[in-house]
């Protein structure tokens, strides 16, 4: 099997997730990767802004030529691959893909929806009717399509031809978080199911922000501030619960149109530190190093369809999660993560002023422990190990 197209695992670890969690299963990939160079945001705006394709269409070219030479050597070396897996955001490549290897079974990780992802972003009319054509293009050049969650399977033109993959969380998170999961051992709370009940972002300005020994409840939020991250609503909480008389030190990173409202909703809140920007190989240890990891907390139509990387990524890194209830959310992680209704920010603030109380953050701490294991690369890749070996691509 071979891993195609142009990915960036570095600031889009769900690819990086399939692929370990296939070569746990035993199947050899090969890589065949030329990560194309712009973040999700960047792609966002070149197809909201057309002007702007001629600079993605050269740089795809350019790699697409990569791809073609890759291809050639590796079929003259290993022969015909039984299935391929185009990477996240892969819209164009997985056309490619159909036409390089018409025989094989090829697999579309199609986490986001072009056309609904700019429907959240506010475009409107043309842009997002042809956004949803190359949605429908993309799919139809697929044999399975692997989609995050049941509702946005349920979005493809054919259901049948989907299967869910949870996000997952990959290695570097884990071991982020292995030195509080040894915290909560030595100090001698059970972590197993017996008896039981998470790109880089987009540096820094800071105000009256600490390390987590510093005293209060330390909390991170990390994402793109766009509508289904629900900022705002953090913001508010944060800053009720701080007016209240919560010990809270929030760390807040990212960038987005959300970003200039977060802000202005958290002037002259202490305990605050913001950062535009962190290295993807530093952020797994930032996150890890606050108690609380924060999920998304919007009702738009997206917010209420997915489970976001950094609820996965926080449960791995050791923290308590705390996002919103909705459906997927419930479902995936329901068990390992505190939820609040979305939209609500009096409900968030009350939820975190509680876990201010040692006891019930310790509580929390052991049902986010149980949940790690089921957020494993090789746990959450078997409902596609079963999809390919179905069609008898393994």
């Amino acid at each position: 099997m071979i891993a195609f197209g142009t990915y960036d695992a570095a600031r889009h670890p769900r690819t990086a997730v399939l692929v370990a969690g296939l070569r746990a299963h035993g199947v050899k990939v090969t890589e065949l990767n030329r990560p194309l160079g712009f973040s999700t945001a960047e792609r966002v705006r070149m197809l909201q802004q057309p002007w702007r394709l001629p600079i993605l269409a050269g740089r795809l070219l350019r790699r697409w030529a990569g791809l073609v030479g890759d291809t050639v050597r590796l079929r003259r070396a290993e022969g015909r691959p039984e299935a391929v897996l185009v990477g996240y955001l892969g819209h164009f490549d997985v056309i490619l893909a159909r036409l390089l290897y018409p025989r094989s079974v090829v697999v579309l990780d199609h986490l986001v929806f072009a056309g609904d992802t700019a429907t959240d972003r506010g475009a409107t009319g043309l842009r997002v009717r042809l956004l949803t054509g190359l949605d429908r293009l993309a799919v139809a050049c697929a044999d399975v399509v692997v989609t995050d969650t049941e509702e946005h399977r349920q979005l493809l033109p054919d259901p049948d031809k989907g299967v869910v993959v949870l996000v997952g969380a990959p290695d570097a998170w884990r071991a982020a978080g292995e030195t509080p999961l040894v915290e909560l051992v030595e100090a001698g709370v059970s972590t197993s199911d017996e008896g039981s009940a998470s790109d880089g972002v987009s540096t820094s300005s800071t105000t009256e922000g600490g390390s987590a020994g510093d005293g209060g409840l330390s909390v991170v939020f990390f994402g793109l501030y766009t509508p289904l991250q629900g900022a705002p609503v953090i913001a508010e909480a944060v800053r009720d619960a701080v007016a209240a008389g919560a010990a809270l030190r929030v760390t807040m990173v990212g960038a987005g149109q959300d970003l200039p409202r977060t802000r202005e909703l958290l002037a002259g809140t202490p305990g605050v530190t913001w950062h535009d920007w962190v290295e993807p190989d530093e952020l797994p240890a930032l996150v890890a190093g606050h108690q609380v990891c924060l999920g998304i907390f919007s009702d738009t139509p997206k917010g209420l369809r997915v489970v976001p990387n950094k609820v996965y990524q926080g449960l791995a890194a050791g923290c308590v999660v705390v996002t919103s209830d909705t459906p997927p959310q419930r479902r995936a992680v329901g068990e390992s993560v505190e939820l609040v209704p979305a939209a609500d920010p009096g409900a968030l603030a009350a939820r975190l002023t509680e876990l201010g109380d040692p006891g019930t953050l310790a509580a929390a701490r052991v049902r986010a422990a149980r949940g790690r294991d089921r957020i494993r690369p090789q746990v959450v890749t078997e409902p596609l190990v079963a999809a390919l070996r179905g069609r008898g691509a393994l």
